[in-house]
């Protein structure tokens, strides 16, 4: 089971239900809006991260990208839509909930 960032969005309404549904065991939200966000770091016991597209500006997604990179962790843009998530979810399945 994997723990999950999504950064970006102000509410995900359903989407985090059925995050945990999907086998996510901790989802955490930083809905981006705020200036400090670029500031804050990526916790430890975080997996994988999932950047909402339609929501985020430019520099926060930038900074998010390179702070996945310098920590090894997988990144993925995604749509605020289900059929988005759940797309990329099918492609982690055999991956990323093994542990």
């Amino acid at each position: 089971m994997a723990s999950l960032l999504v950064v970006g969005a102000d509410h995900l309404g359903s989407i985090t239900e059925k995050l945990i549904n999907s086998g996510f065991k901790e989802v955490i939200h930083l809905d981006g809006r705020k200036v400090n966000m670029v500031k804050r770091e990526i916790p430890d016991n975080i997996d994988i991260v999932f950047v909402i597209t339609d929501y985020i500006n430019h520099n926060l997604a930038k900074i998010i990208k390179q702070k996945a990179r310098e920590q090894a962790k997988p990144i993925y843009f995604v749509k605020r839509s289900w059929s988005s998530i759940h797309k990329v979810i099918d492609q982690l399945q055999p991956i990323a909930f093994v542990n």
